[in-house]
């Protein structure tokens, strides 16, 4: 197919360009003209054409549309049943807080990458409440809706290029996530023994499971004869209300051996569940009820349980960390005793070996000497 195009210069740094478009005219039959507004250098321009020119030749170009970026993201989101009602929620929250005030009125297959530099340094020097600045990690979190709609665009022809994937979000620089040492422990459950949320504690610290796996256990999943539990299933906890969901990879649906003290913790819990539930009229336990629940038998929302560990911290001024940090304890106490990365990862329901990895790498780096001594015996001189 032979096309043709000019570039025309319209201002100090906006360019015009003309091309011959993929389509015919019906009346006439020849190639409708196109139009094209580039700001930047000639440079700038002639690379715009070039590509265009090249998405018409190899058929990737798309119809023309005047379809905004705020129309496209909101119905998108609308609309995509693969994504968690959690999911939606965090990504609908993103859209409307920092990609729509910014980028919203921008023609969708205008979008150019330059734009989304731009929001990143706008997002990173103003873009939080109050016009405060807003954190790497978030405007990260925010490219990565912008990436995943424009990808959706692009499987559906919509747009020509994801012009959000030509870019990395701002660098986050890595910190170590606060966690109870091994030395403090011991103290902390001390000084739970008596509180509500002692028997979720030693399952947080003795299994690694997270809060929402937490929530969403029942007694059908508990084995305490055999000191295991089974985590089938999580708690979400959106603006519509609590739902189980399923682990979202293979590995998060596992089985994992409890310690002695968390099975000791359970059998008293729930000697003490059953006396709630006589005095609250409710009768024995089934096996799918909850083994965590709120004082009148109703599920624990995950969010409030982190509500209730930041007050208990708080109130009892344990080491300031938060309820997620004890899934991390849980890890790092594994590795100081000797598990190999592979045990580590089935144990916390990792999909890979290489997240526990890029969590943790810290810890098992610190047993480098270790690795160095075993070597060094192995290769020593049989006498």
């Amino acid at each position: 197919m032979s096309t043709a195009g000019n570039i025309t210069r319209r201002g100090k740094s906006s360019w015009r360009l003309k091309y011959e478009g993929a389509e015919r005219d019906p009346a006439t039959g020849k190639r409708v003209t196109r139009y094209a507004t580039v700001r930047g250098t000639k440079k700038d321009a002639q690379t715009e054409l070039t590509r265009l020119l090249d998405e018409i030749r190899t058929g990737t170009a798309v119809e023309p549309s005047t379809l905004t970026l705020a129309a496209y993201l909101r119905s998108w989101l609308d609309s995509d049943s693969s994504l968690s009602p959690k999911t939606i929620e965090r990504y609908r929250q993103l859209t409307e807080q920092q990609i729509i005030p910014n980028l919203g009125a921008a023609l969708l297959q205008k979008l150019r990458p330059a734009q989304v530099h731009d929001w990143h340094g706008l997002l990173l020097k103003c873009g939080g409440k109050d016009g405060r600045p807003l954190s790497a990690r978030t405007v990260g979190h925010a490219h990565r809706v912008l990436r995943r709609g424009l990808e959706r665009a692009l499987r559906l022809e919509i747009v020509g290029r994801n012009v959000a994937a030509a870019l990395r979000p701002p660098k986050v620089e890595a910190a170590e996530v606060a966690i109870l040492s091994l030395a403090e422990i011991g103290g902390v459950l001390d000084r739970l023994a008596d509180h509500p949320l002692y028997p979720i504690t030693v399952l947080a610290l003795g299994t690694g499971m997270r809060r929402g796996e937490i929530c969403g256990l029942a007694w059908a999943f508990l084995d305490l004869e055999g000191a295991t539990v089974r985590v089938e299933r999580s708690m979400e906890e959106t603006a519509a209300g609590l739902r189980f969901k399923a682990p979202k990879t293979r590995a998060g649906r596992r089985r994992i051996s409890l310690p002695p003290n968390a099975v000791e913790a359970l059998r008293a819990h729930r000697r003490h569940q059953k006396q709630q539930r006589l005095l609250l009229g409710l009768g024995r336990a089934a096996a799918d009820d909850l083994v965590f629940t709120l004082a009148d038998g109703s599920p624990y929302p995950p969010d409030k349980l982190s509500r209730d560990w930041a007050n208990v911290v708080r109130y009892r001024r344990l080491p300031r960390v938060m309820f997620h940090s004890l899934r991390h304890a849980h890890a790092s106490a594994l590795i100081a005793a000797g598990l190999d990365v592979m045990a580590v990862s089935r144990r916390l329901g990792h999909s890979s070996p290489a997240i526990t990895l890029g969590v943790y790498a810290h810890l098992f780096e610190t047993k480098d000497d270790a690795a160095a001594a075993a070597i060094e015996a192995a290769m020593r001189p049989s006498r």
